[in-house]
């Protein structure tokens, strides 16, 4: 692959705290490669900022590898930027040509209120996993993983779902800023799983209700989460969910099918 240098302009959102207005900056970047990182260039943009005594342009970030979800951001006008089923930190600037305008904004929803310039507070998801997304299980040693037998369209399909890295991108690209498609992902890989059986009326509803709580949107069902998704989380988990919620508020477990 043909390595290269570029110079860059760069829009940025700055916003100094919550309460503040925020405003785009701009900026130029020079000599960057094309095989570092979105957040390598913005690393390197830091230093210069700082050097000059400038403000560094916040933004969040931990594993850099894709795992953890806390790279989110806009990147022209789509949430991780241009490639499909990439994170953040995943994006090479490959992905950009010398001369480029890259413009770059954090999430836009009232459930993810701005921190800081690109850092946005997304506890609300963890409230909702707080409610119900986990199992009750005695402590001591892990059980066996062959102890109880799956059949492997399940377990492909729990896999699948369990992916979902809590990002946001679903959010900031749903038009609604609906947060079903995280909720779906965290009810179905449970769902499916004879481990999540226990608790499976109370944690759909118990979610469902805080991500409510939260001021997260409806969904419409146009996709647009699914198509942004880094871990590429399918929309059937919202079917799931929804017909998960439906016999857990006629509240009988028999009223659960299996799929």
């Amino acid at each position: 692959m043909e390595h290269y240098i570029m110079n860059l302009t760069l829009k940025v959102w700055k916003q100094k705290n919550p309460a503040s207005n925020g405003k785009f900056e701009t900026y130029q970047v020079k000599n960057i490669s094309s095989e570092m990182s979105l957040l390598e260039m913005f690393d390197v943009l830091n230093e210069q900022l700082i050097s000059e005594g400038n403000d560094p342009i916040a933004f969040d970030h931990d594993c850099r590898e894709g795992i953890c979800g806390a790279c989110s951001m806009y990147v022209n006008g789509r949430p991780h930027g241009p490639w499909h089923g990439t994170t953040t930190c995943q994006l090479h600037m490959r992905a950009f040509k010398d001369g480029d305008t890259i413009v770059v904004e954090p999430w836009r929803a009232n459930a993810f209120p701005v921190i800081k310039d690109l850092v946005v507070d997304r506890t609300a998801f963890d409230r909702i996993i707080q409610a119900g997304g986990y199992i009750s299980v005695n402590t001591g040693n892990a059980v066996d993983g062959n102890t109880i037998p799956i059949e492997k369209e399940k377990a492909d399909k729990a896999f699948a779902a369990a992916a979902c890295i809590g990002c946001g991108a679903c959010v900031a690209a749903c038009k609604n800023s609906s947060a079903l498609l995280f909720v779906a992902a965290k009810v179905s890989h449970l769902a499916l799983l004879p481990q999540g059986d226990p608790e499976r009326r109370t944690r759909v509803l118990s979610m469902v209700a805080q991500m409510d709580k939260e001021g997260f949107g409806s969904c419409t069902f146009t996709q647009a989460c699914e198509a942004v998704c880094p871990k590429e989380i399918s929309v059937t988990n919202i079917s799931r969910l929804n017909a998960e919620y439906i016999a857990g508020g006629l509240g009988s477990d028999k009223d659960y099918g299996h799929q």
